[in-house]
């Protein structure tokens, strides 16, 4: 038994401005998420996007293809409802900020941490007022107070379209910093992939690359740098 398939059925996909924002037509008729809720965007710029993945579509409708449209609708559906609790879980990443765990040795690897790291924690402290404290080793200690209600104070302040875009700025590279230092332009999503990146990079130095490895690492770069662009997106007017 073959598995059905949704199939193209429109012919063309435009964008009209609508009520809290702008909408996607499909030969006039305006697409809801999965859920059924009216598919809402907030700018102009997204909205195009996500219509533009509509108009690539070819006789079957392939979801994988379709970034924006997915990250729109996991906006409406999943963060809206709850964007207080998906606030309070990424500043749970900022209490265990991968910026924050050093490694004991050896000293080339303490050094690239340093290196590396430091100037970003710099940055939290200078542009959030946030200086969160390095440790040395894996055991978890809670960071100042005083940080982490900076970093809820920069948190409450992103609408859940750009929400969704930081909960995988975050959770990608295990860093509020880093997903916070995107967002606000300090350094691009490839940057803090890399960034993100320095203990992979020196295990591969001593051990060599897993082929599986790699290539789940690169899935997960390519959802970074569409964050950033949904990010960049839902400001994009």
């Amino acid at each position: 038994m073959t598995e059905w398939k949704a199939k193209r059925f429109w012919k063309e996909a435009t964008v009209a401005e609508a009520d809290g924002g702008f909408r996607v037509l499909l030969d006039g008729r305006g697409v809801n998420t999965p859920g059924k809720a009216p598919l809402v965007l907030p700018t102009r710029a997204l909205a195009e996007a996500v219509a533009a993945e509509w108009n690539a579509q070819e006789d079957e409708i392939q979801p994988l293809t379709m970034p924006h449209t997915r990250s729109a609708n996991s906006a409406i559906e999943r963060v809206t409802p709850q964007l207080a609790e998906v606030a309070e879980m990424l500043l749970g990443y900022g209490d265990t900020d991968l910026l924050c765990y050093r490694a004991e040795g050896p000293p080339e690897l303490t050094q690239r941490h340093a290196e590396a790291w430091d100037p970003m924690l710099d940055w939290a402290a200078e542009a959030l007022d946030a200086r969160l404290e390095p440790r040395v080793g894996v055991m978890w200690i809670s960071q100042p107070a005083a940080a982490m209600a900076a970093m809820d104070r920069a948190l409450q302040q992103i609408a859940p379209f750009p929400m969704t875009a930081m909960h995988d700025l975050v959770t990608l590279t295990g860093s509020l910093v880093l997903g916070l230092a995107v967002a606000k332009g300090r350094i691009s999503a490839k940057d803090a992939w890399r960034l993100s990146r320095i203990d992979e990079a020196w295990q591969i130095e001593q051990w060599g690359a897993d082929e599986e490895a790699e290539e789940a690492a690169a899935i997960k770069e390519a959802q970074l740098l569409h964050a950033e662009h949904f990010w960049s997106l839902c400001f994009d007017k």
